[in-house]
């Protein structure tokens, strides 16, 4: 099944402290275009555990953002 922003991404962030706290650094994570302009950038983050600021996200988590950045480059390169 497909991963979508809106369904599935959206929700994993909360709008205090994640949204909140990104803003002041220029990202906006409730914004499709800019969650997905910084996709590899969050990821990293996430993977390293220094987002979101209070605790990682759980493996899971970390597996559907990736899988939805992966669809999104195959998307943006025409790939299927």
């Amino acid at each position: 099944m497909p991963v979508s922003y809106s369904n599935d991404i959206r929700p994993l962030f909360r709008d205090s402290p994640d949204i909140d706290a990104m803003q002041g650094y220029g990202l906006d994570l409730s914004s499709y275009e800019d969650v997905k302009t910084r996709a590899s950038e969050i990821y990293a983050c996430l993977k390293d555990g220094s987002m979101p600021c209070d605790e990682p996200w759980p493996q899971e988590r970390r597996a559907l953002f990736r899988r939805w950045r992966m669809a999104c480059l195959l998307r943006e390169f025409n790939v299927s």
